[in-house]
């Protein structure tokens, strides 16, 4: 290659983002994008302005431990863990949520999950950049929560993956889709007690010898879609950390809005 083939490659490379900038800016400008809830023109993709201000979304204080909010900012000396987490910490050693689910964030989570509707996994995506920024800036990957073999190739995707890998591509991070595998096709965990939940999914992930290597060592991002009591995600994190993991950290969508209760 020439030295001027070379000057062409780099000022290729220097403009090329600028052009694709300029590219979606005008097919902005002729095909306004869709509102993802709506069938309503857009300056950018996103939720129309009643959706989004239906959406509870967690702001700090919150748990360290578990994410949910803490009800009076206690100021510099208040405790950074509910009491339930000081008791019995869960396997990860924080979580965040970028909302509380309700009905308004449970609407869109379902559209996502079984609605086929893929527009909301980047949204989602940007809005844990801002709610779990803190666990991405210390962890060194992220993977998402799996889904069975048999559930995926009926869903055709993980929605939790989805939602995993742009947010590890913003915050520059290795994205692990095959860290964590499910090997038991556990039923629902909806409608489960606390109890029957860490029952359906014991032993049910496993970390692929790959997923060792990857994890060994290192900070792990876990993502999934909702947090209800913790019980798949503390699976994960369990073999996670069994594998080798320094630590794991956990970042949902939405979360139940009430804190955990004290063990018994």
């Amino acid at each position: 290659m020439s030295s001027q083939d070379g000057a062409w490659t780099r000022a290729w490379e220097a403009a090329r983002p600028r052009l694709a900038h300029f590219c979606r800016g005008l097919a902005d400008l002729v095909l306004p994008p869709l509102a993802h809830d709506a069938a309503e023109a857009m300056g950018a993709a996103g939720l129309t302005a009643g959706a989004f201000s239906r959406v509870t979304f967690l702001e700090d204080p919150v748990c360290d431990g578990c994410g949910a909010a803490f009800e009076h900012d206690g100021g510099a000396f208040a405790e950074v863990r509910c009491a339930a987490c000081v008791a019995k910490p869960h396997a990860f050693a924080r979580a965040r949520a970028a909302c509380v689910y309700d009905d308004a964030s449970r609407m869109m989570i379902l559209r996502l999950k079984h609605g086929d509707q893929q527009q909301f996994a980047p949204l989602f995506a940007r809005w844990l950049e801002r709610a779990a920024a803190p666990l991405l800036t210390d962890c060194d990957a992220v993977a998402p929560v799996p889904l069975h073999r048999l559930r995926l190739l009926s869903r055709r995707f993980n929605q939790a993956a989805e939602i995993a890998r742009p947010l590890a591509k913003a915050a520059n991070r290795q994205f692990l889709p095959d860290a964590v595998i499910r090997t038991v096709r556990t039923a629902s965990q909806g409608g489960k007690s606390a109890r029957g939940r860490r029952l359906n999914v014991k032993s049910a992930f496993t970390v692929t010898p790959a997923g060792a290597r990857a994890v060994h060592g290192r900070r792990v991002l876990l993502v999934d879609d909702v947090l209800t009591t913790g019980a798949t995600a503390e699976a994960c994190a369990g073999v996670l950390l069994n594998a080798g993991a320094r630590a794991v950290d956990l970042a949902v969508v939405a979360r139940v809005r009430a804190a955990r209760t004290l063990p018994t």
